[in-house]
Parts: structure tokens; C-alpha cells; sequence
């Protein structure tokens, strides 16, 4: 008979019996002090580092690649198009004014202009519509000059009706349609949506369009700080885990460990290098290209007030100094100190051409047209004061050394300075968007690689302990 001793009972430590997480965490912790328990730790911390920096590299660089993208094919082309829309808004409103001086002897080309000019803002229009969102701001700009377009075309097409009949009461139209253009608020007083002149939408629009730029601008050149520190930080953990395994083991190399290492430093370089080439050269296309587009634009768009407000102040017939007037104030911002050409906007996208020998050439050229446009204005002026209205209608819009070929010839000039420093632009904000381009996928796929070669190099020396 054998006889079994009665089962010893063993009291539970103070505060009960462990919880079985408690339990799990006491046998996790025991784990962990052991050197294969340590490794496979360690493998699992520098492979999330490593995946990390992958993945917030890839997110932070997609972001940027995508705003570089909108500055070349949506920003930036929206904001010349909305310069164009005003610039196209404006010659229409001149050359209505010019054709109507000319009355019967109107030429067939100032009535062609006109209504290209007309042709050419509606179809910009429809172009920026389609290609803003519907909740964008600039909506409600277009959506005001869509309407108000065929209103002024309207206008202007009885006021020409009536000046072919001899009829005063053309001038008044005349008038009428260009304070549609100017200033809306007059006319609709009561309706915020309306309460802008077709220019001051455009002019809105145009703002908006080049905030939009500014902030994908902004988006585009943001430092990614959150995947550089990811970067230098999972680098320097592989390189102390390794110092630290070469004191334990003895072992210079561990192939998978300097595997890891060598594709992070690839990955943190490609970042460092391409994210700065990208900076520098999206930072060169505003500077040497955006900017003085947006400089020139605003000559341009000045010129062509001055040049409207000149006509419709001979169509006016000294019933009102308000032409006058803003011609004095329009020039006044264009030039500066027209002495010697310097201040003003052209004396501005001077300056921001001081490096360019061809944009440099351009606008000396517009300035040196303006001058000539100037002095003739004078003369045109004096004729008018002195009451022969037709002297100052021929020196005006007349042939030969005029007021209409001197603003022309600026035009010209200032238009070809826009087309080169739109090739400026686009070359270096092609080049800025190549510098990010494969760098989110390449980083991710480094990543994933260094991970692998972590923990591959890990359990090489996990196998040694079986």
C-alpha cells in the first residue's frame, strides 16, 4: 500500500494570484533578458524604424510631388489664364472705344480684334471653369463674368448702332458699357454677387488663382522634417546595434545589418539630394519665372487701363474728368518717375529681370514705347484743349506716329517678355517636379528592403543560439 503525502499548499503572494496579462508580461520581460530574446527585440524595433521612415517618406514626398505637379499644370496656368482673361477683358473695352472714335471709318481689323478679344476671354473662361472645383472661389468670379459677358457685348453693339446713325446718345452707351466693365457696383448696388465690374472680378479671380499658386508653392518646397528625423534616427539605431553586437560577438561584419544600413543611408540620401534639387529649382521657376510673369501681367493690365481710359475720355467730350484722371493715376503706377523710367511696375519687372538679357531687352524696349506713348498723349491732350477734336482723334488712333502704335509697340514688347519668361518657368518647374519623381516608391521600397536585411542579419546570429 503506498501512501501519498497530502498536497502541499503554497500561499498566493500578497494581493492574489497574478493576472494572466500580469503573467504574460512577467514571461515577455524574462524573455527579453535573454540574449536571443534581446536580439529578436531588437530586430523588431529597427525593422518598424526602418518600415517607418519608409512610410512617412513616401506620404510626406507623394504630398510634395503632387503640389510641384498642380504649380505646372494646374496653379500656374490657372493664374495666366486669369491674367489673360483680364487682359483680354480690357483690349475689348479699348478697342470698342477706338472703333467707336473711328466711327464710319472704323478698319476691319479693330472689329476683328474685338471680337477676338471677346471670343478669346470666353473661351478662357469655360477653360478655368473646368478646371476649378466647384467649391473653389474662384467660381463665383466666373460665374459673374459669364453672365456679365454677353450683357457688355450687348452694349456695345447698340452704342456702335447708334454712332453709325450720327445719334449722341451712341457715346452714352459707349459709356455705359465700359462703367459695366469698370465698375459694377454702381449698377447693382444691391446684389454682393454683382456689386464688381467685370475687371474687378477678373482682377478677383486673378488674386485668387495666384493665392492658390503661393500655397502649392508653399506645399511644394515644405521641408519633410518628420521623414528626415525617421531617417537619422533609424540609421543611427542600426549603427548602435551593430557597435553594440561587434562588443558581444566579436564580429565586424553582419551582411544583412550593413545591408539595412546601406539602404537607409541610400534612402535618406535620395531624400536629402532630391528634395533639395527640387526646392532649389521650384524656388528659381517662381523667382525667375512666376514672378516676373506676375510683374509683367500687371504692366500689361495697367497699359491697358491707361489706354482705355485715353479713348474714353475723347469719347467723353470734356463732360467728365474722370478719364482723365485715371489715365494720370494708371501711368503714375505703370512708370513711376517717368523722367528716367525707374520705379513704377515697369520699373519693377526691370529689377526682377536684371539677369536676364533677354527679359531685360524686352521690357528696356516697352519702356522706351511707353515714353514715345507718353509724349504723344501729351500732344493729343493739348489738341483737345485747345478744341480740335479731330487733331486729338488723328494723333490718338490715327495713322503713323500715334498714340494707338506707341501703346502697341509696349504691348508687343511686354507680350514677348511674358512668352519667354513662361519658358523660364516651365523648364525649371519641370525640373523641380523630375527631382521628386520615383523618390516616394524608391524610399519605400529601400525601406522594405533594409527590413528584411535587418531582421535576415538578426536571425543569422538567432541561429546560433539553437
Amino acid at each position: 500500500m503506498t501512501i501519498t503525502s497530502p498536497p502541499v499548499h503554497r500561499p498566493d503572494p500578497p494581493g492574489g494570484r497574478p493576472s494572466a496579462p500580469a503573467e504574460a508580461r512577467a514571461r515577455l520581460l524574462r524573455a527579453v533578458r535573454t540574449v536571443p530574446g534581446g536580439l529578436r527585440l531588437s530586430g523588431l524595433v529597427l525593422a518598424v524604424l526602418v518600415l517607418a521612415f519608409g512610410a512617412v517618406t513616401g506620404w510626406q514626398v507623394d504630398g510634395r510631388a503632387q503640389a510641384a505637379d498642380r504649380i505646372v499644370e494646374r496653379s500656374q496656368p490657372l493664374s495666366q489664364d486669369a491674367a489673360e482673361i483680364y487682359r483680354s477683358l480690357a483690349d475689348a473695352d479699348t478697342t470698342a472705344a477706338t472703333g467707336f472714335l473711328l466711327a464710319g471709318s472704323e478698319p476691319k481689323a479693330v472689329r476683328e480684334r474685338y471680337e477676338q478679344d471677346l471670343t478669346r476671354a470666353s473661351s478662357l473662361l469655360t477653360r478655368a471653369a473646368a478646371r476649378t472645383t466647384a467649391s473653389s472661389g474662384s467660381q463665383r468670379w466666373l460665374t459673374a463674368l459669364n453672365e456679365q459677358l454677353p450683357v457688355y457685348a450687348g452694349l456695345v453693339e447698340t452704342a456702335r448702332a447708334y454712332n453709325r446713325e450720327g445719334v449722341p446718345l451712341g457715346g452714352a452707351y459707349l459709356r455705359f458699357a465700359s462703367t459695366l466693365m469698370q465698375q459694377q457696383d454702381q449698377l447693382h448696388p444691391d446684389d454682393p454677387d454683382k456689386a464688381h465690374g467685370m475687371l474687378a472680378a477678373a482682377q478677383q479671380l486673378y488674386e485668387a488663382e495666384n493665392r492658390q499658386l503661393q500655397r502649392d508653392y508653399a506645399d511644394a518646397r515644405a521641408v519633410p522634417y518628420a521623414s528626415l528625423a525617421l531617417g537619422v534616427l533609424a540609421l543611427v539605431a542600426l549603427v548602435r546595434f551593430q557597435r553594440q553586437l561587434f562588443r558581444r560577438t566579436n564580429r565586424v561584419f553582419n551582411v544583412g545589418l550593413l545591408g539595412a544600413t546601406a539602404a537607409t543611408a541610400t534612402a535618406l540620401l535620395w531624400l536629402l539630394v532630391g528634395h533639395g534639387l527640387a526646392r532649389s529649382d521650384l524656388a528659381d521657376s517662381d523667382r525667375g519665372g512666376a514672378a516676373p510673369l506676375r510683374m509683367l501681367d500687371q504692366a500689361r493690365i495697367q497699359a491697358l487701363q491707361g489706354r482705355g481710359a485715353e479713348n474714353l475720355n475723347l469719347v467723353a467730350r470734356g463732360s467728365t474728368t474722370e478719364y482723365a484722371d485715371r489715365w494720370e493715376s494708371v501711368t503714375r503706377q505703370l512708370a513711376g518717375d517717368r523722367a528716367d523710367g525707374s520705379g513704377g511696375t515697369l520699373g519693377d519687372a526691370l529689377a526682377l529681370a536684371a539677369g536676364d538679357a533677354e527679359g531685360r531687352a524686352r521690357v528696356q524696349a516697352a519702356v522706351a514705347a511707353f515714353r514715345s506713348w507718353d509724349r504723344l498723349h501729351d500732344t493729343a491732350t493739348a489738341d483737345n484743349d485747345k478744341g480740335d477734336y479731330p487733331a486729338a482723334v488723328a494723333a490718338t488712333v490715327g495713322s503713323g506716329a500715334t498714340t494707338d502704335a506707341a501703346f502697341e509697340r509696349m504691348d508687343r514688347e511686354l507680350s514677348a517678355a511674358v512668352d519667354h519668361e513662361q519658358r523660364d518657368f516651365r523648364a525649371a518647374a519641370d525640373d523641380g517636379r523630375d527631382a521628386l519623381s520615383g523618390l516616394a516608391v524608391g524610399a519605400g521600397v529601400l525601406a522594405l528592403l533594409a527590413a528584411a536585411a535587418a531582421l535576415l542579419g538578426i536571425g543569422r546570429r538567432l541561429a546560433e543560439y539553437r
